[in-house]
Formats: C-alpha cells, sequence, structure tokens
C-alpha cells in the first residue's frame, strides 16, 4: 500500500507541475501553426498563378493570337507540356471566348465571367476570375494581348496544392482558396462535408500580390482534441514516452492517397469507363463507326474530362491497363450493334508504346475473339504527337494487325513527328486530320492547302482521310471539297455514354429519311 501510495503522489506532484506549462503554451502555438499553414497555401497558389503568367507572356512574344491553326497550335502544345494549365482560351475585349486550345472543355462550362468581374492583380497585368463547370468552379488567369483581346488560362489548382495540413487535422479541416467578393475558387475538402464558417476558426491569410486569400477553417473540438492530447502525451512522458513516440511517427508517416494510388483504385472499381464520338460519312450523315474516349466516373457522380488522368496513366504506366478495360467493355456492349452492322469500326487509342509491347498483338487477337467482333471492325488508332521509338518494329507489327485483319490509323496527322517517309513506312490504313486544320479550315488557306496535301498522299498509299473535330455546317462543306469522306465532331454528336450512343443509332436507324450531316436527331 505505501508503495501504491509514493506511486500516486509522484504521479500527482508530476501532473501538477506540467499542468502549469502545458496550459500556458499550447494555445498560442497551435494558432502559430495553423497561420504558418495558411501562408504556405497562398505561397503555393501565387507560384501556380506566376507560373501561369508567364507561359501567357511567352505565347503573346511568339505571335498573334488569332484562333489560326497555327496559333491554336501553339496553344495546345503549351497546355499539353504543362502541369498547372488545363485549357488556354483567345477572348475578346469582355472576357468572351472567341476559340479555345481544347474546345471539348467548353462542354463542362455552365457560365464564364465578363471582364468587368475579373479582379486587377497589384501590379495590373493579370485578372483572376471564377470559371463556373459542372464539374467544380475552376480558377482564371487574364492577359491582354491588345486592346480588343486576351488570353485567358484555366488554372489546375485543387486539392494536392491545398494540401497542406498535418495528418491529425487533415479530416476535421478545410482549405479554400478565395476572390475579394467570397467566391471560393479552390479547395480542399478531405471528408467532402464543406462546414460553414460559423462551425469553425479561420485563419487567414491575405495576398499582397493578387486579389486573393487562404483560409484555413478548423473545428474548435479538433483543437480541443488534440490539445488534450499533447497534454495527455506530457503528463505521462515520463512512462509511456517510448510508446506514444510510435504512435506519432506512425501517424506522421501516413499520407494521403498520392494520384497514382488513386488511378489504381479507380482502375480496380472500374470507375473509367468508355464513352464513344460518332464516325460518320461527310455527304450523307451515315454513321459508320465510333471513337472510343475515357471519362472517369467518380462514386460522387462527377465526370472527370481525360486530359485530367490520361497524362498521369500514361507516365505511370497505367495507361496499358485503361485501355484493355475500355475495349473490352466497348466490344461486349456494342456487341450487338457491331453484328447488325458487318461495316461499323470501333477505333479505340493506342499508346506507341504499348503498340510495340511484348505482348500486345496476342492480348489483342484474345480481347476481340472473346467479344465475337471481327477483326476488321477493330481500327487501332496511334498518335502522332509521340514518336516511335523503333520504327522498324512498329512497322512490322502494324503489317502484322494488317494481316490479321486489323486496321490501323494514324492520329493528330500534321502537328506532330511524322513526315512522308513515315506516313508511307508505317502502313496504316486511315489518316486522321487534327482538329487544328479543321478549325482553321474556312478562314485560312494555308489549312485547306494542309489538308488538300494529305488527302492527295493518302490517295497514293491507299489510305482512308477522317477529319476531326468538326463543329459546323461549313467546315463539311469545305472539308468535302478537299476530298475528305468521313469525320468526326460535335456537329453530329458529342462524346455518349454507351447507352446514349445505343439510342443515337437507334434513332437514326428508324428515321424515314437519313440523318444529314450537322443534324443530330439525338440532342447532346
Amino acid at each position: 500500500m505505501l508503495r501504491v501510495a509514493a506511486v500516486v503522489a509522484c504521479v500527482g506532484i508530476f501532473l501538477a507541475g506540467a499542468d502549469l506549462a502545458v496550459t500556458a503554451l499550447i494555445g498560442n502555438q497551435t494558432a502559430r501553426q495553423l497561420s504558418e499553414l495558411s501562408k504556405l497555401a497562398l505561397r503555393r497558389s501565387e507560384a501556380a498563378i506566376d507560373s501561369a503568367g508567364s507561359i501567357l507572356n511567352r505565347l503573346i512574344a511568339k505571335g498573334p493570337m488569332d484562333c489560326s491553326a497555327v496559333a491554336l497550335q501553339s496553344l495546345r502544345l503549351h497546355v499539353y507540356q504543362g502541369t498547372i494549365i488545363k485549357d488556354i482560351r483567345t477572348v475578346d475585349r469582355d472576357g468572351a471566348v472567341k476559340c479555345a486550345a481544347y474546345s471539348e472543355t467548353l462542354e463542362f462550362d455552365n457560365g464564364w465571367a465578363r471582364r468587368d468581374e475579373m479582379f486587377k492583380s497589384a501590379d495590373g497585368e493579370l485578372r483572376l476570375f471564377r470559371v463556373e463547370q459542372f464539374t467544380g468552379a475552376a480558377f482564371g488567369v487574364m492577359r491582354d494581348i491588345d486592346p480588343q483581346r486576351s488570353l485567358a488560362a484555366i488554372l489546375r489548382i485543387d486539392g494536392n496544392l491545398l494540401d497542406v495540413m498535418p495528418v491529425g487535422l487533415r479530416a476535421e479541416s478545410n482549405v479554400t482558396l478565395t476572390l475579394p467578393d467570397g467566391e471560393q475558387v479552390a479547395g480542399y475538402h478531405p471528408d467532402a462535408s464543406a462546414r460553414s464558417p460559423a462551425q469553425t476558426v479561420a485563419f487567414t491569410t491575405v495576398s499582397d500580390r493578387y486579389p486573393l486569400q487562404a483560409t484555413i477553417h478548423v473545428r474548435p473540438q479538433s483543437l480541443s482534441a488534440r490539445g488534450d492530447l499533447a497534454y495527455l502525451l506530457t503528463m505521462l512522458a515520463a512512462g509511456t514516452l517510448g510508446g506514444m513516440f510510435g504512435l506519432l511517427l506512425a501517424s506522421y508517416l501516413s499520407r494521403p492517397v498520392d494520384p497514382v494510388a488513386e488511378l489504381d483504385r479507380a482502375l480496380a472499381a472500374n470507375e473509367f469507363k468508355p464513352y464513344v464520338q460518332p464516325t460518320f460519312r461527310l455527304k450523307t450523315g451515315d454513321i459508320v463507326g465510333c471513337e472510343i474516349l475515357a471519362r472517369w466516373e467518380k462514386p460522387d457522380g462527377r465526370l472527370i474530362p481525360p486530359m485530367s488522368f490520361i497524362p498521369l496513366a500514361e507516365s505511370s504506366g497505367r495507361i496499358e491497363r485503361l485501355t484493355w478495360q475500355l475495349l473490352k467493355t466497348a466490344l461486349r456492349e456494342l456487341q450487338p450493334e457491331m453484328k447488325q452492322d458487318k461495316l461499323f469500326k470501333l477505333s479505340v487509342n493506342v499508346t506507341p508504346r504499348h503498340l510495340l509491347g511484348d505482348r500486345f498483338i496476342d492480348d489483342l487477337r484474345k480481347t476481340v475473339a472473346s467479344s465475337s467482333v471481327s477483326t476488321r471492325q477493330v481500327v487501332l488508332e496511334v498518335t502522332e504527337r509521340e514518336e516511335l521509338a523503333d520504327l522498324a518494329k512498329a512497322t512490322d507489327v502494324v503489317k502484322e494487325l494488317s494481316e490479321l485483319g486489323f486496321r490501323v490509323a494514324l492520329d493528330d496527322v500534321g502537328i506532330g513527328h511524322s513526315g512522308l517517309s513515315y506516313i508511307q513506312r508505317l502502313g496504316a490504313r486511315i489518316l486522321k486530320i487534327d482538329k487544328f486544320f479543321v478549325d482553321a479550315i474556312t478562314r485560312d488557306q494555308s489549312a485547306i492547302v494542309v489538308v488538300q496535301m494529305l488527302v492527295a498522299l493518302a490517295r497514293e498509299l491507299d489510305m482512308s482521310v477522317v477529319a476531326e473535330g468538326i463543329e459546323h455546317q461549313e467546315q463539311v462543306d469545305a472539308l468535302i471539297a478537299c476530298g475528305v469522306e468521313e469525320g468526326q465532331g460535335y456537329l453530329v454528336a458529342p462524346p455518349l455514354s454507351l447507352g446514349r450512343f445505343k439510342q443515337f443509332l437507334d434513332v437514326r436507324r428508324a428515321s424515314a429519311v437519313p440523318g444529314q450531316a450537322g443534324e443530330p436527331e439525338l440532342a447532346a
């Protein structure tokens, strides 16, 4: 009993002394830490804006941004090579969009800010604004080219950039980036349920360079819990320091799921879905096939566009698995339609690295054979943007694929690595003219010359030609005049889910008069 009493007495003395120290220090220390974290979130966001501003400066210095094929090519290449910018758009004096590096991104816009709704930076060179999209708010930066035109960049400021909170507070806090009118342009909400400011303690840092502020909202209960934890650790330090140190070390080593791990999770859950865009005859509007386009359907219903995950899938080596998943699903779901129309072609994009893989041909044969679809109904699209590491091997692969009945298309022709000898040697059967030239064909003579040259080359090599990104009937007329026979684009239909595409085909087939190009029977 005396031993127990001594232990109790010692513990009581230790607790009394530690209480005086911990109570005085813990409140101020937590506040300082959270204030520094809000500064970190703001500095990261300022750096992203600085980077975007530099890219816009370089583009403006290179030449006129006039929506020509050359100008659009320059915009797309800068988006393709970068990590901060999702899209670049040329806008008029009032801020209205005239053209975009990727016009496909316009389908995700719910609203666009006018010039008088944008906020000037401290030096007056940039304007910041919010872009309403159905996938969530996006953040825009605009710089003037001249008194009539400006360049606007849509930034990739997301949760990864604003994930600054330590593990113990991550799930109990929100980090937001807001404009002077209080509109949020980016946020990190780990628990997916943003709490109102009234329920939280806020720590805000305001930028002195941009009309922007970063705010951390933390629940008071979580701060108390954190304080109690530190208090308890101090009280029990003499007896439990080793064990508690191990637990803290394990918690600090824990990290949120990284983007590649999230990609693996989505692949395992089959969250990547094949959307398809019809291919049609320019003169009649008849549907002759479709191209598979990837979309990421999140569990919460959000639809993620391909530019947000395809580059990561390619760089991390997940693109092959993603491609097989999309192709198997599309073949299975569209097999009845392909059986009904033996001339219907299903196209799938294949990276050059995947095409040159050791098991590619065997895996492709097994996949198509298991679907009971003819190999002659499958088209493999190889992008011209990425150079083939071994052209001789690629030529052999394409030859073997052709002998098995598959068709190979060279995608994005005109803006990538290929020259005349490249196209001649590869042995592809289809040329797909890039959207750059389709966009400009009604207003730029040089685009007409390029398309005519590609059509002449295709005829000489016994190849067919497909034009991508057709949006207006005037473009159809110009392409027909150049000798192009088939095309894709929003004029007939946007990318559709497989269910919507089947409805689209049913409506076309049931129509008494075949649908004309430019008059889709099924709305987007």
